[in-house]
């Protein structure tokens, strides 16, 4: 079977994923990498994920708000369509594929330069479960911190939104917009981002791991793992992203 096979890739992605999630050997080494794995997933993205949000929160506004020039309905409306696009979709899936982008390709360079550096082998023959020691971390920290960066970017672009709508332009006053954000809000919809934003969290760091652990040749092989690795979560957060609507909220 040649590895340009669907089921290639596809079994030994999940031999890959239950080797990553074996018996770790000493629980010590890996919580210390599991600490630079939060400062280096999700701490470093917590800048781009704030500029991210306050822009969409913004535009959102505006453009809501322009089109909806139709006297009978309730401007207030406009917050509440910022509000629910943004728990709904903007904070979750489009945060998630900026940060396939940004984590994937540091996390598919990095174990891919390793990979060809002879360092994960070196591992290997000190009797270490090299896929667990390197990956594992970085999985449970980002699925551990993404959905932090989801809450936080729900926040940020809903204040974004209030600062383009009512500060910068005159689509709406502030009351209006405040109302909008308290009319009609379903609890359920933040449960639903943060499980979304757990299975992206594991398909970004899985994904990106998987093409660069199993890098063949030198440095070019590195960059093009790497861009494997954004292509394909990328495609696949967009895959479940239509598959958990479905069965959450349909």
């Amino acid at each position: 079977m040649t590895k340009n096979n669907i089921f290639y890739h596809v079994g030994r992605y999940t031999v890959f994923v239950s080797k990553v999630f074996g018996q770790p050997e000493k629980y010590r080494m890996y919580l210390k990498q599991f600490t630079r794995e939060l400062n280096v997933l999700g701490l470093n993205s917590v800048g781009i994920v704030f500029i991210i949000s306050i822009f969409m929160g913004a535009v959102l506004t505006i453009q809501t708000g322009l089109n909806l020039e139709n006297p009978f309905i309730p401007l207030y409306l406009i917050g509440y369509a910022t509000r629910d696009s943004m728990i709904l979709e903007f904070s979750s899936t489009i945060v998630c594929l900026i940060l396939a982008g940004k984590v994937g390709s540091n996390i598919a360079s990095e174990i891919g330069t390793m990979r060809v550096t002879e360092q994960i082998d070196a591992l290997e023959i000190m009797g270490v479960n090299s896929a667990s020691y390197l990956i594992l971390p970085k999985v449970v920290a980002a699925m551990l911190f993404f959905p932090l960066l989801v809450v936080m970017s729900i926040f940020v672009g809903i204040w974004g939104g209030w600062l383009g709508g009512c500060v910068l332009t005159d689509v709406l006053s502030s009351d209006e917009f405040i109302v909008g954000l308290r009319y009609y809000f379903v609890p359920f919809y933040i449960t639903y981002t943060l499980i979304k934003t757990v299975v992206f969290a594991f398909i970004i760091t899985t994904v990106a791991s998987y093409y660069g652990y199993y890098t063949d040749g030198g440095a070019l092989e590195v960059g093009k793992s790497s861009t494997k690795a954004v292509v394909y979560s990328s495609v696949l957060i967009l895959l479940f992203n239509l598959v958990l609507t479905q069965l959450l909220l349909a």
